[in-house]
């Protein structure tokens, strides 16, 4: 520092903090040994808070708006340094700066799975990721609970720790909400707003509130994917049986359009169609008599039920026979299967009206003499 330069910067005119980041939350005004002389001035934009600290005690605070220093401007300060008249010559202070805008985008997620009770699969492991966003809602609980005499304070000093905050509440409710995880992501709005509500007094510990919540994804591990991915498969192949047939019939074909596989072409072609007729007869016949099978029993309808608001079953006829027996069942209870167009009482589905005994009629009067 050149001497010009020295004695230009003994005193400070102009407070101001232009800020070109997007995660700094706090900055301290940036002075090397310069004093503020009365008469500077403050610029305290849209989205700031200044704050004076004398000798780490907080004095005055600033909201938007442009002051010139003065007695009358920083009467906290002044008490505390002692001027019952005013000041004259230049003083030393802090002055911190807080950025009051939103900080979006911030993102959450579970470090290791998350173990949970599923009523359909039993014990399952999950992940969860998401985003959230927070701002500054009280200056001075956050600068001096959490930012101290950090001069450069962004949302990555704190963001791990509102990170465990998150996971530690999002653990607890997925658990105690009892969502089959299939059922997760219906449930995805309503679980964001429930955390969000949960996390908000203890974000609130630190000066800052938590203006959005979400989740975006939740997951179960690969080998339970592929497993949900084979048990749907099934479920949209349908007959298996014929599904069999059709991928022998279309390994046998391609193997008998491969000259190169057998010694001739003409050969592989034959030897083709007499595998396609063995295997052909070994579908369509029963081993052990050589007649054909029987065919397959009648696939039997199933009922899904409602108990105290939580998706029950499938369930077929006979056990909703048993349930009706015990008391399970009532005739008010809703109920559904594939071809209804929405939930039903079970007294108003026709195969069901017979799980309810009738009782018999009164008898008829004796007759007069």
């Amino acid at each position: 520092m050149g001497i010009f330069d020295k004695f230009k910067g003994e005193f400070v005119d102009i407070i101001e903090w232009l800020d070109d980041s997007r995660d700094t939350m706090a900055w301290r005004f940036d002075r090397y040994q310069n004093e503020i002389k009365q008469g500077a001035k403050l610029t305290v934009r849209e989205t700031q808070v200044a704050i004076f600290v004398n000798e780490g005690q907080v004095a005055d605070v600033f909201t938007p708006g442009l002051y010139t220093i003065e007695t009358k401007n920083i009467p906290l300060l002044t008490t505390l340094k002692g001027w019952p008249y005013g000041f004259n010559s230049p003083f030393k202070a802090e002055v911190y700066f807080l950025n009051t805008r939103t900080f979006t985008d911030l993102k959450w997620g579970t470090k290791n799975p998350i173990m949970l009770r599923d009523k359909e699969f039993g014990p399952i492991r999950i992940r969860a990721f998401g985003s959230y966003t927070i701002k500054v809602d009280d200056p001075l609980i956050l600068l001096k609970e959490i930012v101290g005499t950090d001069g450069h304070f962004t949302t990555n000093e704190i963001s791990e720790q509102l990170k465990n905050l998150i996971i530690t509440r999002f653990s607890d409710s997925i658990a105690e909400s009892g969502i089959p995880v299939l059922d997760i992501a219906s449930q995805y709005d309503e679980l964001s707003l429930f955390i969000q509500e949960k996390i908000a007094p203890e974000f609130k510990e630190y000066g800052i509130s938590v203006n959005k919540f979400l989740i975006e994804n939740v997951s179960v591990p690969e080998e339970v994917e592929k497993a949900l991915d084979k048990r749907s498969q099934m479920g949209i192949l349908g007959n298996l049986n014929n599904f069999t047939q059709f991928q022998a019939a279309t390994s046998m074909e391609a193997a008998a359009n491969n000259p190169g596989g057998t010694a001739a072409g003409g050969m592989g072609l034959g030897m083709g169609f007499a595998m396609a007729n063995q295997m052909g007869q070994a579908f369509t016949q029963n081993p052990s008599t050589g007649s054909p099978p029987p065919p397959p029993p009648p696939s039997q309808t199933l009922y899904y039920t409602v108990e105290n608001g939580q998706q029950q079953g499938p369930f077929s006829l006979d056990q909703l026979r048993q349930m009706a027996q015990s008391g399970t069942l009532q005739q008010e209870t809703l109920v559904w299967c594939n071809g209804m167009s929405g939930w039903s009482p079970a007294k108003d589905v026709s195969e069901m009206q017979k799980l309810f005994s009738t009782p018999p009629p009164s008898p008829p009067p004796p007759p007069i003499p």
